[in-house]
C-alpha cells in the first residue's frame, strides 16, 4: 500500500502551470518536524519533501501562503527521470 499522511509547512510554492492535457499543476516543497520514539529513545525528525498537486488541489495550493501548516494526504512516486521521490498530494486541510 502506498499512502502518506503528513502534517507539514509549505516552504516553497512554484507558479501554477498546466500539463499538456490542460490540467492545473503546482510543485511545492514541504517541511515536517516532529519528535518520535525509535527503539525506546526519543528522536527529532526533520524532513523536506518535494510535492506536486493537480487539478483543484493545485489551484488552491498555488494561492496558499508560505508557512501554511496543513495535513496532506497522498502517495509517493518517483520523480521525473527516476530522480528522487515526489509526494503526490491528493487532499489536504489547513491546520
Amino acid at each position: 500500500m502506498n499512502l502518506l499522511q503528513l502534517s507539514a509547512v509549505v516552504v516553497q510554492v512554484q507558479s501554477l502551470r498546466y500539463t499538456p492535457a490542460g490540467i492545473p499543476a503546482v510543485n511545492l516543497v514541504l517541511e515536517h518536524e516532529s519528535k518520535v520514539v525509535e527503539m525506546d529513545a526519543p528522536r527529532d525528525v526533520k524532513v523536506q519533501l518535494k510535492a506536486v498537486a493537480f487539478g483543484a488541489q493545485a489551484e488552491i495550493l498555488s494561492r496558499q501562503g508560505l508557512d501554511s501548516v496543513c495535513e496532506f494526504h497522498g502517495f509517493m512516486a518517483n520523480g521525473r527521470n527516476g530522480k528522487g521521490v515526489v509526494f503526490h498530494i491528493q487532499d489536504f486541510s489547513k491546520i
